[in-house]
């Protein structure tokens, strides 16, 4: 078209400006000499005034100047006027604008380098090409907007498709959508960033190197210009990256955008959900360019589809993990009623099930019995931490286990490595646990023990996380309690079935009390768990044991022989009339330590540790026969005393184990029964 006009006007070149309201943008150049085709080629610029230019957009007419070097702008030192003159020979110009319902959209121009003025008929020949360029233009304009509309179509139905296709997983659609909106917006490179409080951190990046590209996706402190849209700018643009102060003054961030990333042009929009900004969209070219408002409007539809995939992808997560949670607890119920009164598997189906679910590898069940945590589960602990808290410990006094002991739900520390307490350090020690999370297993008022989750990096727990391992232990307190009166039915049950065993053999033996003693010691030893016992007799001075079971050899051959108790026996203790005594580790008793011969034969002969010893008494003050229960190990968490009384209808006591004292460095070796004195 400009160069049929040249043609035919008899021109030497011609120009077509297209005109956004501001500025006038040479877009088509024909036969122009090359010094003044460059000085046409650096951009946009504003019309000046009373050029063929500007009077042609302002009159909204066709006009001619006959000689350029006679107008003031030339003498002026107009830029536009004095190139055109001196580098393209300009002298005739005539100036037609491009008019789209009266409304200037570019401006047509032919120059001659003679003064010669163009007839009228060649300005109606021009002024026809002018109106056959506007609908040129506007069917240009048609088709691109056809045509960036179905790509922006096609953009956003790929965008969905990967939402389809990756429910819940959010990186392959910010990755898709954020290289949609770069190749929409004729952009560079880009960045979706997520916002956490005062942080952010790029969940997806285009176009970046990749040294850069990974310290982008690190968290750090919110930059200036994302703060803007936390707090409430939806949209804005930076033309120039370089000029800002942020960069003059050395911001890391912007530092590295422009230096390393090449980024000039930047343009920002926010992701924003019920008024509260989620991250933010950033788009950024390599030359000073601003982007157009239709390019904005684009990438805030792309923003618009990113919060509606993260709130799909948050609710498909919440429905995953609810059901993760039904199945987990529904395994936990199978175990506790597939193991009536075994605590040990469902322990270790709450654990694991607790732990997957939270994202933790390690911890323990532990329970406590007044004075010490024992684990009666783990998980991912190290051999030397397991068997510490397998074998039950003491909490120091600045343990976290006394805050649950005082009514805390639970307790959480970020790092138990800043914490001066032994326990939690030796965590840190032998396993590496830094983040530390317990909480209470509880009864009504009385804790029962907790569940511990353990992280070995600085992370704390999330509150859905602790809520879940809220929940987790209420099914394990639930287990306990199972547990618990199924032992006690199962325990009353015995003890009936051993009262009746006893008195069917006092019907049957009357008046012989030899098999009467031997059943009674038989089921009180049984049922007490005990690995010997002895019944005596006591005619107010010594005792004589009228029943043995269970005792070696040697340890039989010394109780057959009559006793006189020293005061710090257990015997010698129900002669002055305790109702019953109990001892945790007889190896560590003073009366053992001092030479007591009872008590020496009981260790060193019969191999006994924990005992109980029960009177039967007759009239307050009368001490008839007494049962003596013993077992070889110091571990005696016994729970059934009443059997041991053979008064079923009692409910027993807990008794609040010690670990064993060591033994003596020369203990008696003797083998034979010590000489009986009395003592």
């Amino acid at each position: 078209m400009l160069e049929k006009a040249m043609r035919l006007c008899e021109a030497a070149f011609g120009l077509f400006f297209t005109y956004d309201g501001e500025h006038i943008n040479a877009t088509a150049l024909h036969n122009i000499p090359e010094g003044f085709a460059a000085f046409l080629r650096r951009g946009p610029v504003a019309p000046a005034p009373h050029t063929t230019l500007s009077r042609a957009i302002q009159e909204r007419r066709p006009v001619q100047i006959m000689d350029v070097l006679e107008t003031s702008q030339y003498h002026d030192g107009d830029p536009f006027a004095v190139t055109a003159v001196e580098a393209g020979g300009v002298r005739t110009v005539l100036s037609v604008p491009l008019l789209k319902d009266e409304v200037p959209i570019g401006v047509i121009g032919v120059y001659r380098q003679e003064v010669r003025s163009f007839t009228d008929k060649q300005i109606a020949l021009l002024q026809s090409f002018a109106a056959q360029a506007v609908i040129a233009m506007e069917n240009a304009r048609l088709i691109n907007e056809t045509g960036e509309a179905l790509e922006q179509q096609s953009a956003t139905a790929e965008v969905l498709g990967v939402i389809n296709s990756s429910p819940g997983d959010l990186a392959p659609v910010f990755d898709a959508m954020l290289e949609k909106a770069i190749r929409l917006c004729d952009g560079a490179q880009g960045t979706l960033w997520m916002f956490d409080g005062e942080r952010m951190r790029a969940t997806a990046t285009a176009g970046y190197p990749s040294e850069l590209a990974e310290r982008l996706r690190e968290w750090r402190e919110i930059h200036p210009f994302q703060r803007r849209l936390v707090e409430g700018e939806r949209v804005f643009q930076i033309l120039d990256l370089a000029a800002e102060e942020f960069y003059r003054s050395g911001n890391p961030l912007t530092r590295a955008a422009v230096d390393v990333g090449g980024i000039r042009t930047a343009a920002f929009v926010a992701l924003v959900k019920d008024a509260t900004s989620l991250g933010g969209f950033t788009i950024g070219r390599r030359e000073v360019r601003a982007f157009s408002d239709k390019q904005i409007a684009l990438l805030q539809n792309f923003a618009a589809q990113a919060v509606i995939a993260m709130e799909n992808a948050r609710l498909l997560t919440e429905t995953r993990e609810a059901l993760e949670q039904q199945t987990a607890t529904a395994e936990v119920l199978q175990v506790i009623n597939s193991s009536p009164g075994n605590l040990t598997p469902v322990a270790d189906t709450i654990l694991e099930k607790a732990h997957s679910l939270c994202g933790v590898n390690s911890g323990a069940l532990e329970i406590w019995d007044g004075e010490r945590l024992r684990a009666l589960a783990t998980r991912g602990l190290p051999a030397s931490f397991k068997e510490l808290v397998r074998g039950g410990y003491q909490p120091g006094p600045n343990d976290l286990h006394w805050q649950l002991l005082d009514g805390a739900r639970f307790v959480h520390i970020a790092d138990q490595a800043a914490l001066d307490e032994p326990m939690h350090q030796k965590a840190v020690e032998l396993g590496g646990f830094r983040t530390f999370l317990g909480v209470a297993l509880r009864k009504e008022n009385t804790l029962l023990g907790r569940i511990v989750a353990a992280r070995q990096e600085v992370r704390p727990f999330a509150e859905k996380e602790i809520a879940l391992l809220q929940n987790f232990a209420a099914q394990a307190v639930i287990a306990m309690e199972n547990a618990r009166l199924i032992t006690e039915t199962r325990e009353a049950l015995e003890q009936q079935t051993a009262t009746a065993e006893v008195l069917q053999v006092i019907n049957s033996s009357p008046g012989d009390l030899t098999p009467v003693f031997d059943a009674m010691l038989e089921k009180a030893t049984l049922l007490c768990e005990g690995a010997c016992g002895v019944l005596w007799t006591y005619d107010g001075q010594r005792f004589q044991s009228v029943a043995l079971r269970g005792a070696p050899a040697e340890f039989s051959e010394f109780l057959r022989e009559p006793v006189e108790p020293g005061p710090g026996t257990g015997i010698g203790q129900l002669a002055r009339g305790e109702p019953l005594v109990h001892v945790t580790d007889l190896a560590a008793m003073p009366t053992y330590t001092s030479g007591d011969l009872l008590h020496r034969a009981g260790v060193e002969l019969g191999g006994v540790r924990s005992l109980v010893v029960v009177p039967l008494r007759k009239d307050a003050g009368l001490v008839v026969p007494s049962q003596f229960i013993a077992r070889k190990s110091d571990h005696s968490a016994i729970n059934r005393l009443p059997c041991c009384r053979i008064l079923p209808r009692r409910r027993s006591s807990q008794w609040r184990m010690h670990g064993s004292l060591p033994r003596p460095e020369k203990p008696w070796n003797d083998r034979r029964r010590p000489p009986r004195y009395s003592r």
